[in-house]
């Protein structure tokens, strides 16, 4: 069993990375193989809406998304980190999204991957600054509707308001224990 999480921060050590990392530990201490993937260090361009998936399931932008999109495929869980950036994520795990009309396409335009029987899940971490009530609906829509797509069910989230200076999550009573169980959780199907 293989868990990929995707670190959609630009911020190098950000407190989006230290929850996906404290996550990505709960689930190899639940013994299964796990990735992280730095979107910031991938050249993704953006979908040009030209619509070739359609014919073959293949994005025709040859860049760092064709080897992305392997690891989406091959992952039986998915672990989705992203800050928020004005109600949303950020511009670099929006790409990874937007990119995926390829495998959307595959599933829902040509039928392919129905023979795939697993139950995948996933689970969304974020952290912004401000307190606003409905600081997270946006991002935590988008990601809903990405797993969709990639037939990835969403199975929850660590979403943590108030939080901006780097390294701020460490002095959260409770953000890294609740990352290491979301991991491990994800991982026993909790």
């Amino acid at each position: 069993m293989k868990v990929l999480g995707i670190m959609g921060s630009p911020r190098r050590d950000s407190n989006t990375e230290i929850l996906l990392d404290k996550a990505l530990e709960g689930a190899r201490e639940a013994g299964v193989e796990v990735e992280k993937v730095l979107v910031s260090k991938l050249k993704i361009s953006p979908c040009l809406e030209i619509y070739a998936c359609f014919k073959d399931g293949n994005c025709s932008i040859k860049d760092d998304m064709q080897a992305l999109y392997d690891k989406l495929l091959e992952a039986d869980h998915i672990v989705f980190a992203s800050p928020i950036f004005f109600y949303g994520i950020t511009s670099q795990a929006k790409a990874v999204v937007d990119r995926c009309q390829a495998l959307w396409a595959r599933r829902h335009v040509l039928g392919m991957g129905k023979e795939d029987r697993r139950v995948r899940r996933g689970v969304f971490i974020s952290v912004g600054a401000t307190r606003g009530e409905k600081l997270f609906d946006g991002a935590v829509l988008t990601v809903k509707y990405f797993f969709d797509a990639i037939g990835v069910k969403y199975s929850g989230d660590l979403l943590i308001r108030g939080i901006d200076d780097k390294g701020q999550i460490q002095d959260h009573p409770t953000a890294l224990e609740d990352a290491f169980r979301l991991g491990q959780d994800l991982v026993r199907g909790k």
